[in-house]
């Protein structure tokens, strides 16, 4: 009988546990074809948190733990390449699997085919065609140089085509963040339960805006953060909002001092939460304001109205197919949405192809085929 082989599988940040949790489970399955092997960097090193996420998702301890921590890009993904290289090399993995977009993706990729090792990518071929994000860059680097290419939405199919990848190499599965969220959506707790485990406060408005921000484009430049607070202030006067700060936007607003427009007793401010919580809060909100890419695609699945503090999005179909709506860093856009939120509450959506939480298996059934044949892979750049 031939020894199962092993494929080592990347987490780095905390967006990457919720896209791990169901491929492990559905790898487990095939325990006489492959071993997972995961490998945690450490890029987010909050260890309460990582034990938080760990346990709710049923993500087994790591095998191994890189302890990178914070840095700039440059630093980060220096680290993480220096400390993954003997880990590839002392488990001879078949494959290395990466999801997502942050420095732990392409660093540990970059890695492993400079080893000789296939790279697999979960949630590829999404492009927000904006080449001053990090993530963008990442994305790229990464879809040129795997081996196998795991897409979410078909536009990631469409953008690696047009970019001259071999649609041998393309997969369309599905989105394992909308498996997780699925699985973990009848343990979500009431909102008031939350409310009195994180803020002592038993109770909130039966209305509220959720509102996360930590993308630097919106939080770096104090300008422009006071003016999106000051909007904020002004939502928080009609609409309790909840606030769960990203704790580097939380540093930046106490670099503002006395200048915080936001210290009002009907914007309740949050730390960081565990993933049930979180999921909870977005499930019973009137209107999520945001800035990053998982809740955009998680309120697209659960249908609220999510209003996204960018430019751009490298996830299309929640805007064509669900509820999300782009304002860019505009208050005053943000203000004239939230004016006809109503309306939005009502929209019509649908819930995209293949979001059906399963992709996880079928992900694992891709990998177990590719490596029981020959999946010996040179990229052609």
């Amino acid at each position: 009988m031939t020894e199962a082989v092993n494929i080592i599988c990347v987490v780095g940040a905390r967006p990457n546990f919720m896209k791990i949790s169901p491929i492990l489970r559905a790898m487990r399955k095939f325990s006489d074809v492959i071993n997972p092997v995961l490998v945690h960097t450490g890029q987010h090193y909050d260890a309460a948190m990582n034990d938080t996420f760990f346990k709710e998702l049923d993500i087994p301890a790591p095998d191994v733990s890189l302890n990178v921590g914070s840095g700039t890009h440059a630093v980060q993904t220096a680290q993480i390449m220096r400390r993954f290289e003997p880990v590839v090399t002392e488990y001879s993995p078949a494959a290395v699997l990466v999801v997502g977009d942050v420095n732990s993706t392409m660093a540990c990729a970059l890695v492993a085919v400079k080893l000789g090792v296939p790279v697999i990518h979960v949630e590829a071929g999404l492009r927000s065609f904006d080449p001053t994000m990090p993530e963008e860059i990442n994305r790229l680097v990464t879809d040129r140089i795997s081996a196998l290419l795991f897409t979410t939405e078909r536009s990631g199919n469409e953008n690696l085509l047009k970019e001259g990848t071999d649609p041998a190499r393309v997969r369309f599965v599905g989105n394992v963040m909308i498996d997780t969220l699925i699985a973990q959506l009848k343990h979500a707790p009431p909102v008031d339960e939350i409310m009195r485990a994180v803020s002592g406060r038993g109770a909130v408005s039966n209305d509220y805006a959720l509102l996360t921000l930590h993308r630097p484009s919106n939080v770096d430049d104090p300008v422009k953060l006071h003016a999106m607070l000051a909007a904020i202030a002004e939502i928080s006067r009609n609409l309790q909002v909840v606030f769960t700060v990203h704790p580097r936007t939380q540093q930046r607003i106490g670099n503002l001092g006395r200048d915080n427009p936001i210290d009002n007793e009907n914007i309740l401010i949050l730390p960081p939460l565990g993933y049930r919580s979180m999921v909870g809060l977005m499930a019973n909100a009137k209107v999520v304001i945001t800035d990053s890419g998982g809740l955009q695609e998680e309120t697209t699945y659960l249908g609220v109205p999510c209003l996204t503090l960018r430019e751009n999005t490298e996830r299309p179909v929640t805007i064509t197919d669900g509820t999300n709506k782009l304002i860019g860093s505009n208050p005053e856009k943000l203000l004239l949405e939230m004016e006809n939120i109503e309306l939005k509450i009502n929209k019509e959506h649908s819930i995209p192809e293949l979001w059906d939480g399963k992709a996880g298996e079928r992900i694992a059934n891709e990998v177990v085929e590719f490596i029981q044949s020959d999946c010996n892979y040179s990229p052609a750049l």
